[in-house]
């Protein structure tokens, strides 16, 4: 028979079992919890899947230009090389991820497989990556468009500058010219204008008439900084830089008779019209002003 005094040692000795117990599976879920919030070694990093699935990059392909690049993206190209602290002539490779904005990610830049086999005294540089002449520094003061005769594309060796030939007449549309902008402006084209100008557009220019084979022209003197079919809407497109603030875009066409780099003066065939990217044989025109698209009509001459 257990005493009052054994019955307390009983009840002590309970108590004490219930405590450590309930101390055990609470530090028992405490540990577990610290597993599940346990952070990654000092040192590792955490890698995305794709460097181009970042908001606010764009990583370059092969045919890219810095002009088309900034093009496609409604930026100057001057401000997209400053972003990404690339300098004049703007050389970039397959690969390379630009930043889009100055808050964007880091740029990465994925140098090209080949760079390995680079003698040992020669600069570190893919030999498909284009040589480009000296051109004017980003910030630098305009200067005419010709300043720069080689236009480096990505992945691509540079073609050999087409000089315009003296005794060449050149394709004049109709409708005289303007000056404007510091840029003397002729149509591209001499078909109705069926397509006006909406800045909110995917596409914003104006829409040409005409029928496949037409000639396109260039709308002032220039040179030729994107040939290609890389931009999606545009089909075969041609872009012309005017000066340091304008280009004009050529889209549509059937064939493209320029190349990057190419000198072109004002009136020169630069394209055949056609329909690609688009249901019917047209020009899509444009002009752009440090960037952003502009109304052609208001650079245009009257006809």
């Amino acid at each position: 028979m257990k005493t009052p005094r054994d019955l307390v040692m009983l009840r002590r000795m309970k108590g004490l079992m219930r405590w450590s117990a309930s101390t055990s599976i609470a530090l028992l879920m405490a540990g577990c919890s610290t597993v599940v919030v346990q952070q990654p070694p000092q040192g590792s990093t955490v890698r995305p899947v794709q460097a181009s699935s970042t908001v606010g990059t764009y990583t370059v392909v092969k045919g890219d230009t810095l002009y088309s690049i900034a093009f496609r993206n409604g930026m100057d190209f001057r401000e997209l090389a400053r972003v990404n602290g690339v300098a004049a002539p703007y050389t970039i490779w397959p690969g390379q991820v630009l930043k889009l904005s100055a808050h964007g990610p880091a740029p990465i830049v994925h140098a090209p497989p080949v760079v390995a086999k680079a003698p040992p005294n020669t600069p570190q540089q893919a030999p498909s990556a284009p040589v480009s002449q000296p051109a004017e520094p980003v910030a630098s003061a305009p200067k005419p468009a010709h300043a720069s005769s080689v236009v480096p594309v990505a992945g691509v060796a540079p073609a050999a500058v087409v000089p315009v030939a003296a005794t060449a007449a050149p394709i004049v549309a109709s409708g005289g010219t303007r000056s404007a902008g510091g840029v003397k402006w002729r149509w591209p084209a001499s078909g109705a204008v069926v397509g006006r100008f909406q800045s909110s557009a995917a596409i914003p220019g104006i829409d040409i008439a005409g029928k496949e084979g037409d000639a396109v022209v260039a709308a002032a003197d220039g040179v030729v900084v994107y040939s290609g079919n890389g931009l999606v809407g545009y089909g075969e497109l041609v872009i012309i830089k005017h000066n340091d603030s304008f280009l004009s875009a050529y889209g549509h066409n059937r064939k493209r008779l320029v190349t990057e780099g190419q000198q072109v003066k004002a009136g020169q065939q630069i394209a055949e019209m056609g329909s690609s990217s688009s249901s019917r044989d047209e020009l899509e025109f444009q002009i752009r002003k440090d960037g952003s698209p502009v109304d052609p009509l208001d650079y245009l001459p009257t006809r």
